[in-house]
């Protein structure tokens, strides 16, 4: 019998799909409603959250496959989405409040 080596690290995977992607996209909403930083920083939490929703998709199907080399790619799929949806938001927001100011 055949062990998937990947299958523990999966649910990790997913609780930092929603740490590290759902937790700035929602402190990034929050400082724009609150107006503590530029309102064209809300500009990038348009290209930003969708990126966040299919990586949260992707890990969603990554977590619940059985081929473990599929769940494998769709698991980095959704890390690299997550990563590239942080760059944006967070190094978005620097790169327009060092303008700004």
């Amino acid at each position: 019998m055949v062990t998937d080596a990947t299958r523990s690290l999966r649910w990790f995977g997913g609780l930092a799909v929603l740490v590290f992607g759902i937790g700035p996209a929602v402190m990034l909403t929050l400082l724009v409603v609150q107006d503590r930083t530029p309102g064209s920083v809300g500009v990038l939490l348009i290209f930003a959250i969708p990126l966040v929703l299919l990586a949260l998709v992707i890990a969603g199907l990554g977590m619940t496959g059985s081929d473990p080399e599929l769940t494998s790619r769709r698991m980095h799929l959704a890390m690299a989405l997550v990563a590239g949806a942080d760059v944006l938001m967070l190094g978005g927001n620097w790169l327009i409040r060092t303008i700004a100011s």
